[in-house]
């Protein structure tokens, strides 16, 4: 599989996936999105097929050094639009605070938290859907309707939308994915998204109103008071990672903001 998908003209878009995804997770939108622009989705290093991370200490910074030497690498222009989903919308954060962003819509962004027990209940939910994920009994009981909503309710409301190629595309994801560990063992309070001072780019926080993993009752408040000047929209019936559930909505809401920004 190749590492990254590029299409469609215009002004250019750059899409970051979430933890133990792929550029796969895009697809959904893809059509609608490349017609307004050139669409560039790529797969985060220490994920499937994506480069590796650079050496030193496990962190969002480093993530985002190999990161921005991946888009230099492969001819990404220098300030695309970006847009991320969970960990992806905090690397699409701090490619803005790196002055790597002409726009940013941030779908349910992770990365911040108030609480110890906000931070060690995220933990808790990545670690645990990490080991049923990695069960290898899991993923033939994925094809049953009802085990598959339970097991995918975490990622979004409407689980029989995933298409059987989805379900096991998210399966090779999480295996070929080398950083969850790193990432959750270096989480402590002080490594949440560090304040802005004031925004690089306009900025849309976009919050999957079901989301059952980065709920906003817990950890939409701190985010944006990280972010102060961000528009913030919730979206409704969609849940963390909302592509599948609703492709229309969430497509729409990237290109009201990109489509503006391109119009001022």
């Amino acid at each position: 599989m190749s590492a990254y998908h590029v299409g469609g003209s215009g002004e250019p878009l750059l899409l970051l996936h979430g933890m133990t995804s792929s550029w796969r997770a895009w697809k959904p939108l893809l059509p609608m999105l490349e017609e307004h622009h050139e669409v560039w989705a790529v797969t985060m290093p220490g994920h499937l097929d994506g480069p590796p991370m650079p050496e030193g200490e496990f962190s969002v910074d480093l993530l985002v050094d190999g990161l921005t030497e991946q888009l230099d690498a492969i001819g990404v222009p220098e300030r695309p639009h970006v847009v991320g989903n969970s960990l992806g919308g905090w690397a699409a954060l701090e490619l803005a605070r790196r002055g790597r962003a002409r726009s940013v819509v941030a779908l349910s962004p992770a990365g911040a938290w108030s609480v110890p027990a906000d931070l060690y209940r995220l933990l808790a939910t990545f670690r645990i859907g990490a080991l049923l994920a990695g069960w290898a009994p899991v993923r033939a009981l994925a094809s049953c309707g009802v085990i598959r909503r339970l097991l995918l309710l975490t990622l979004a409301e409407h689980t029989d939308r995933y298409t059987p190629e989805e379900v096991a595309e998210l399966f090779d994801d999480l295996a070929g994915c080398t950083i969850l560990e790193p990432l959750l063992s270096a989480a402590r309070m002080d490594t949440a998204i560090a304040p802005f001072e004031q925004l690089p780019c306009p900025v849309r926080i976009a919050w999957s109103g079901s989301d059952r993993t980065i709920p906003y009752g817990r950890y939409g408040r701190p985010m944006m008071d990280a972010v102060p000047g961000a528009e913030l929209v919730v979206l409704p019936g969609v849940g963390h990672v909302p592509m599948v559930d609703n492709p229309a909505l969430v497509a729409w809401t990237i290109l009201q903001h990109t489509r503006y920004q391109v119009a001022s």
